[in-house]
C-alpha cells in the first residue's frame, strides 16, 4: 500500500519507520523545508520513560490561581475567544482528580515501556544513528513537602506497574548528582530513576529520516496540507488529501500533524481536544568547569527539565496555554535563563544560551490519541505534548500494526477519538 504520513516531526517520522519496515510505500509530506523544525527541533532532551505523570492531577487546581497571576509562573494562562480553548480547559479541569491522574498515568506507561524497548532495540541495531543518546538515569526534586508527599504515592503506584525508582532526603539529592549541591538545601527531596535516558530528538529525527530516504521513502517538502476531504466511494467512506495544490493519491492516510491537525480534522466533522501549549528552552555550551548536571533533572515546581546533550545543556519547560501565536515571549525566556543560573549558576554562559520555543500538541488527559477514523483511510497518531520524542516510537508502531490489521503491541483502550 502507498501510505501518507502527514507531519515530518518526531512522530510522524518514527510511524513512517514502522510502516516503511511493513513494506508499505511510504511519503512524508511535511510544510517546513526540513524534518523536525517545529516541537521537535529543541524539546527537553529527556526520554522520560517512567516518569509519565499527566499535568492534569489533584493538586494543580489549588495552584492555579497563584500561577495564572504571577508573572513568571510555570504554567501561564491568557484567555482567548477561543471556544477551542474553553473546551480544552473545561476538560482539563474534569480530569484533575486523583483517580483520572492514576488511569492516565498507567495508560502512558503501557505506550513509554514499549518506546523504550524498541528505542534500545533501534539504538543496537542501527548503529549509524547518532544523537547524543545516553543512559543518564532522572533525578526529579521537589521544593515543597505537598508536591513531594504526591510524588512518593506516586512511586508507590509505578512501582506496582513495573517502574524502579528511589525516594531521596535532600542531601541524597546532591550525592547522586553534586552539581545540585547549592540547591539541596531549599528541597523538600527527590525521585531517582537510574533507567531513564537522554537523547537530542533533533538529531534522532535527521539521523532517522536519512536511514528513511535509504530505504525509498519519500519526502515532500514544502508542502503544506491545506485541506482533508471526504469522499463515499461506494459503502466506504473515505477523505482525500489537498497539499501543494493538488491532491495527493495514497491508499491510506496517517495525520501526525501536531498543532495543526484539529483544524484540518474539523471539516471532516472531526472535534478533537487538541490545543497547542507553548514550552520554550535555551541550549548553552557547557563551560570549562563542567559543572552541569550528569543526570537529567526535573525541577518539578518549577517545572523546568535540565538535560546534558554532549557538551550542551539544554534547559526546557513552561507551559503556556495562550492561544495558536507561535512566537516566543521574550520575557518568559529571560524567566528560563534565570531560573537555570539560580539551579546550576556555573554550568555554562546563559547569557549565550539559544532561545527557541514551540507548540506542544497536547489533550487535556496527555494520553494521545491514537487509531482509527470514522474514514477507512485515516488513522490519527497525535497529542503526545510534553512525551512526544518519549512515546513516538511506541506510537508510530501501534498505527502500522493496525494499517496492517495486526493485534497491537499493548492495549489501546482510552487512546481512540475521545466521545
Amino acid at each position: 500500500m502507498h501510505v501518507l504520513v502527514l507531519g515530518g516531526g518526531v512522530t510522524g517520522l518514527a510511524t513512517a519507520w514502522y510502516l516503511a519496515a511493513d513494506g508499505h510505500r511510504v511519503t512524508i509530506v511535511e510544510r517546513n523545508a526540513g524534518v523536525a523544525l517545529e516541537s521537535s527541533y529543541a524539546n527537553g532532551g529527556q526520554l522520560s520513560y517512567c516518569y509519565v505523570a499527566p499535568l492534569a492531577g489533584p493538586g494543580i487546581l489549588s495552584k492555579l490561581p497563584r500561577w495564572l497571576t504571577q508573572a513568571h509562573s510555570p504554567v501561564r494562562f491568557r484567555p482567548r475567544a477561543d471556544i477551542d480553548q474553553w473546551r480544552w480547559l473545561l476538560k482539563f479541569v474534569r480530569a484533575c482528580t486523583q483517580a483520572q491522574s492514576e488511569l492516565a498515568t498507567r495508560r502512558l506507561l503501557r505506550l513509554s515501556f514499549l518506546s523504550r524497548e524498541l528505542m534500545r532495540d533501534l539504538v543496537t541495531r542501527e548503529s549509524s544513528l547518532s544523537f547524543d543518546y545516553k543512559a543518564a538515569g532522572k533525578l526529579v526534586v521537589y521544593r515543597n513537602e505537598e508536591s513531594f508527599a504526591s510524588a512518593r504515592h506516586l512511586v508507590d503506584l509505578q512501582r506496582d506497574l513495573g517502574c524502579e525508582q528511589r525516594v531521596l532526603s535532600p542531601r541524597e539529592c546532591a550525592v547522586v548528582e553534586p552539581s545540585l549541591s547549592a540547591l539541596a538545601p531549599k528541597l523538600a527531596g527527590g525521585i531517582f530513576t537510574p533507567s531513564e535516558e537522554t537523547a537530542d530528538c533533533y538529531k534522532f529525527c535527521t539521523a532517522l529520516a536519512e536511514l528513511l530516504g535509504s530505504r525509498n521513502v519519500q519526502f515532500m517538502l514544502g508542502t503544506e496540507v491545506t485541506a482533508l476531504r471526504a469522499r463515499t466511494l461506494g459503502r466506504a467512506s473515505r477523505i482525500s488529501v489537498h497539499a501543494g495544490g493538488r491532491e495527493i493519491e495514497a491508499d491510506q492516510v496517517v495525520l501526525c500533524a501536531g498543532t495543526a491537525s484539529a483544524d484540518l480534522l474539523k471539516p471532516l466533522g472531526l472535534r478533537i481536544p487538541l490545543y497547542p501549549l507553548k514550552g520554550y528552552s535555551l541550549t548553552a555550551r557547557i563551560g570549562e568547569r563542567g559543572a552541569a548536571p550528569r543526570a537529567s533533572v526535573t525541577d518539578f515546581d518549577r517545572k523546568v527539565v535540565y538535560a546534558r546533550l554532549g557538551d550542551r545543556l539544554r534547559i526546557a519547560g513552561m507551559a503556556d496555554i495562550t492561544g495558536r501565536d507561535p512566537k516566543p515571549d521574550p520575557a518568559r525566556i529571560e524567566s528560563l535563563r534565570a531560573e537555570a543560573a539560580q539551579a546550576f549558576p556555573e554550568a555554562a554562559d546563559y547569557g549565550l544560551a539559544d532561545a527557541w520555543c514551540g507548540l506542544r500538541p497536547a489533550t487535556p488527559t496527555s494520553t494521545p490519541i491514537i487509531g482509527p477514523t470514522g474514514f477507512d483511510n485515516l488513522w490519527l497518531n497525535l497529542g503526545q505534548g510534553a512525551l512526544g520524542f518519549t512515546l513516538a516510537l511506541a506510537s508510530g508502531l501501534l498505527v502500522s500494526e493496525l494499517i496492517g490489521g495486526r493485534t497491537p503491541s499493548v492495549p489501546l483502550d482510552g487512546f481512540g477519538l475521545p466521545a
